[in-house]
């Protein structure tokens, strides 16, 4: 049985991370971009959990918070981590799926700029 960590969720848009921190100290992260021209689509490229806080929930944390953070926003979530992808599989009813022509914008705009990742 998982263990789930209180956890608070920052959003650092300027550098491209919504970070999870427990007790202070950052247990977590979601590499993001924001798709051209904004706001296109909130793009999760990869997603980090510190090996000492694996296990706890925190990486389901972040994408949920992550897929909230764009319904708020009004924007699509394209899912190109394969961790936010398969949460996104597991909770059909939390993570609208993206139009397949957004997916491979994403793509195209991650490869000409492999700095995203």
């Amino acid at each position: 049985m998982t263990e789930k960590a209180a956890v608070e969720i920052r959003d650092d848009r300027e550098h491209g991370s919504l970070v999870a921190y427990e007790d202070g100290e950052p247990a977590g992260t979601i590499a993001y971009f924001v798709m051209d021209p904004a706001p296109g689509a909130l793009v999760a490229v990869h997603t980090v959990v510190r090996p000492e806080h694996e296990g706890k929930g925190i990486a389901g944390a972040l994408v949920r918070e992550f897929y909230t953070m764009a319904a708020h926003e009004g924007v699509p979530v394209v899912p190109l981590c394969p961790d936010a992808a398969k949460w996104a599989r597991r909770h059909p009813d939390e993570a609208p799926e993206a139009p397949e022509a957004l997916v491979q914008e994403a793509q195209r705009q991650l490869r000409n700029h492999p700095e995203l990742f």
